[in-house]
């Protein structure tokens, strides 16, 4: 096994990126509809960064920052000036039970830190080992809501609202 590095994002990234979304897309209907244009979704206009985590030349994981929603901050009690959203996080099928998705938390904590941001992220109450990951690594859910999509199973999405530990090692 090679080493598994967290890098920034690159164009050469995204077909690798596109091929573990699909992945998680057949193991866990993330996203719950496939994207017309995934490169697209992958890149959301309220982008500020993506990273991604690599074994070899191989892409394992993704992870976006971004410019949280005023719900999202209005739901964490901060204003979205001091707040980065993580998302767009996903981990290929084929590498869980690795660390990656940990490693990436660890790198939006960083990279929010050195920005003086916050990190927040929203999760379907559905998601039971995102959930548990995220309570494992120490974040703390700060609200529940009404999303305006539906899940696989044609339910009204609830959302889980997360922010990330203060003083979380980086």
């Amino acid at each position: 096994m090679n080493e598994l590095t967290i890098r920034p994002r690159a164009d050469d990234h995204m077909q690798g990126c596109v091929q573990a979304l699909a992945t998680v897309h057949a193991t866990d209907r993330y996203p719950v509809d496939w994207p017309v244009d995934p490169e697209g979704w992958l890149t959301p206009r309220s982008m500020l960064g993506a990273w991604v985590a690599v074994d070899s030349s191989a892409v394992l994981g993704h992870l976006v920052l971004a410019r949280p929603g005023e719900a999202l901050a209005l739901a964490v009690g901060l204003p979205s000036r001091r707040l980065v959203s993580v998302t767009r996080l996903f981990v290929s099928a084929g590498a869980r039970r690795r660390g990656v998705a940990a490693r990436l938390l660890d790198k939006a904590i960083a990279v929010a830190a050195a920005d003086g941001l916050r990190p927040v992220l929203e999760v379907e109450a559905g998601a039971a080992a995102a959930i548990n990951l995220y309570e494992r690594a120490g974040w703390r859910c700060v609200g529940t809501s009404a999303a305006d999509w539906t899940t696989a199973d044609g339910r009204v999405a609830r959302m889980r609202s997360y922010v990330a530990p203060s003083g979380h090692r980086t």
